[in-house]
């Protein structure tokens, strides 16, 4: 019976590996990008609220009936992520959330799954963002 865990635990493990590899490419792309990213949380009591309210005429530049599209479209994320970005406002909730907006549109097993990775690399910047936040206190 032992023997029998002890393979389970290695396929599982294998498996994993292979999906932190892709991860941690993902993560070296974004480096390579953008550099070292800092940016405020984001998060806190009724930030998500917040942040699923931005005001549609900043984001969309015009009146709100105009240009609506689905509050969780692809779309939707990279417009809040451009305005925040153009407001000097952008924080880790706008980036994961227009990745998260990303992987939910895509059907393809794939697509879905380099979007999930990208997500995966997204929040694996914030820890160490977090963490690097952290070590200077």
């Amino acid at each position: 019976m032992e023997d029998r865990d002890e393979e389970v635990t290695y396929r599982f493990y294998t498996k994993t590996d292979n999906v932190l590899r892709d991860v941690l490419d993902e993560r070296q792309r974004q480096y390579e990008k953008w550099g070292e990213q800092n940016h405020k949380n984001g998060t806190g009591p009724g930030q998500l609220n917040r942040l699923a309210q931005t005001d549609l005429i900043d984001v969309f530049s015009g009146p709100p009936s105009a240009k609506m599209v689905p509050c969780c479209s692809a779309e939707h994320g990279k417009r809040l992520c451009d305005a925040a970005t153009n407001n000097g406002k952008l924080t880790w909730g706008h980036i994961l959330f227009e990745e998260v907006c990303e992987a939910f549109e895509e059907s393809d097993p794939v697509k879905l799954r380099a979007e999930l990775v990208q997500v995966a690399a997204v929040a694996v910047a914030w820890i160490e963002a977090i963490d690097r936040a952290r070590s200077v206190k």
